[in-house]
């Protein structure tokens, strides 16, 4: 285990009207759906992490008392472990559109209900956990 790499990373599902935030790749990054959200920098605490992470990606601010811990999924890839912790939230301000324009098309809402067929796979089994009122979720990525 020693070998190991381990990352920290933390996303948001975020709810407006029954409906969940998704940031749309570019095609060189995929062009696919997924959730807002990053990396965990050394001088940060998940929640922190996630309210920058948010700003930069789709222009929005957040607060922490506002993000409640709803899933954690542990992620192995080869030799690394990601540990991704998502944080729901109902309230945020600023106006939403996708910022960092070399990584995201557009931002928008979707229905937990009918998600597009191009999310991830990772977000896609950890809405689908999500649901399912699980805290936790592993996956190996083959």
């Amino acid at each position: 285990m020693s070998n190991s790499k381990i990352s920290l990373k933390a996303r948001l599902i975020l709810y407006y009207k029954g409906k969940i935030l998704l940031l749309k790749q570019t095609k060189p990054n995929g062009g696919n759906y997924t959730l807002v959200g990053g990396n965990v920098d050394s001088q940060e605490f998940a929640r922190q992490a996630l309210i920058r992470e948010s700003y930069e990606e789709a222009g929005i601010t957040l607060k922490e008392k506002d993000l409640q811990l709803v899933h954690v999924l542990h992620k192995v890839i080869g030799d690394e472990h990601r540990m991704v912790m998502y944080f729901k939230a109902y309230r945020w301000e600023g106006e939403l559109k996708a910022r960092e324009t070399h990584k995201f098309k557009e931002a928008e809402w979707f229905y937990l209900e009918s998600l597009p067929r191009n999310l991830t796979e990772t977000v896609r089994l950890v809405l689908e956990e999500y649901r399912k009122g699980r805290f936790y979720s592993e996956y190996v990525k083959k």
